[in-house]
Parts: C-alpha cells; sequence; structure tokens
C-alpha cells in the first residue's frame, strides 16, 4: 500500500467524529423518548392558540375551469374571482389541496367552502364537507388578500 493510499484510508475513517454520530443517535433517541411520554400520558397539547371567533364569513363554491384557471362563484351564481386575475393564483393552490382532500375521502367536489375571517383578523378555508381546514397566515400577503376579498 502506498502512503497516499493510507493516508485517504486515514482520512476517510475520521470524515464524521464518532462522536458526533453518538450524539445524533442520543438527540433521536431522546425525541423519541419525549413524544412517547407525551402520548402515553395523554398529555394535553400546550403552545396550540385558541380558535378565535368567527367574525365574517362567505361561502362560496371553488370550480376548475378548462383554461386550467379556479373561479370562485358565491351562493348567487355570480363569478366573484378568478385565480389568473388580480394575484389571486393561491386560490388555485388552495383548490388543489381540498380537491385532493376530497378525493381522498371520496367526498364531492363541487361543494361549496367557507371562507372565514376571524375575531383576530386571520382568514381561514373551511371546508365542512371532509373537516378540512387551513389558517390562512404565514402564506404572504398577496396570497390571503385573494381570499381577503371575498369575505370583505
Amino acid at each position: 500500500m502506498s502512503q497516499l493510499e493510507s493516508q485517504m484510508k486515514l482520512r476517510d475513517k475520521e470524515m464524521v467524529p464518532r462522536i458526533l454520530v453518538q450524539a445524533m443517535f442520543a438527540l433521536m433517541l431522546a425525541s423519541l423518548a419525549l413524544v412517547s411520554f407525551a402520548v402515553l400520558t395523554e398529555r394535553p397539547l400546550t403552545g396550540v392558540p385558541a380558535m378565535q371567533p368567527i367574525v365574517a364569513e362567505v361561502t362560496v363554491t371553488l370550480g376548475a375551469e378548462r383554461e386550467g384557471h379556479i373561479t370562485v362563484v358565491d351562493a348567487a351564481g355570480h363569478t366573484v374571482a378568478r385565480s389568473d386575475k388580480d394575484k389571486n393564483g393561491f386560490i388555485g393552490v388552495i383548490h388543489r389541496v381540498m380537491e385532493r382532500e376530497r378525493m381522498l375521502q371520496q367526498a364531492t367536489l363541487s361543494a361549496p367552502v367557507r371562507v372565514v375571517r376571524r375575531e383576530n383578523g386571520i382568514y381561514a378555508v373551511l371546508d365542512t364537507v371532509t373537516d378540512w381546514s387551513i389558517e390562512l397566515v404565514g402564506y404572504g400577503q398577496d396570497n390571503v388578500a385573494a381570499f381577503a376579498k371575498l369575505v370583505d
């Protein structure tokens, strides 16, 4: 074996220090132990914000059009928004997620959804057919505004 081969073998052996690997597994086992303890003792969830009351809501139907965009239709049958206009592309994202959830639960795809504004100003989309919901927090101003325009 040449001097270069022996240097490479020694270098490869110490690429990740043993103590680092042991610390990683210790951290994984500690996390597993904490979660197991919480589940087995049925500890209540903490750090979960309480649901705020709904102060405004609208019931709409999201429907896919042939051209690929999503239309939002109110209870009276009027188109109030389209995903291809006025920075409303996020409506299409939410529609795809909701449609996937409805397909998984074998629910009707054309049922209406509720768009609500809570007392703390957070908007949410609630699907009463599948009990799926999404709080629109952290999705960006334009994305939240696409749904806020429907309620306000």
